[in-house]
């Protein structure tokens, strides 16, 4: 079966290696709900490649925006270029209320394996 094969220039550093381990066990030991928290251009989207490719799972991500969510798509695409990366846009007409978590338009970028 073919598997999740991270393809990158570099290493995690810094503080990287640390949450990649953590974000890994945290959701061995079933933990459903975890956040990484980083200022802009500090390595998130890089160290949750590294925690998808620890884990061997189809990934899901969700974006607040269609802008955010094609960086996602085509840093993933990079990084996982023998793996299905899939970008999908759903335009939802709320009730007013600001739909699922307060959105009224959903987007994600999906990575399974080819």
């Amino acid at each position: 079966m073919p598997e999740f094969k991270l393809q990158a220039p570099y290493k995690p550093t810094g503080d990287q290696p640390q949450a990649i381990a953590e974000l890994v066990k945290g959701f061995k030991e079933g933990n459903q709900f975890q956040t990484l928290l980083g200022v802009t251009g500090s390595g998130k989207t890089f160290t949750m490649a590294n925690v998808i490719q620890e884990l061997q799972k189809p990934t899901l991500v969700i974006a607040h925006n269609k802008t955010l969510a094609a960086q996602l798509y085509g840093e993933f695409k990079e990084m996982f270029p023998e793996n299905a990366v899939e970008y999908f846009v759903s335009y939802y007409e709320g009730s007013g209320n600001g739909g699922l978590f307060g959105a009224d338009l959903s987007i994600y970028a999906s990575l399974e394996v080819a």
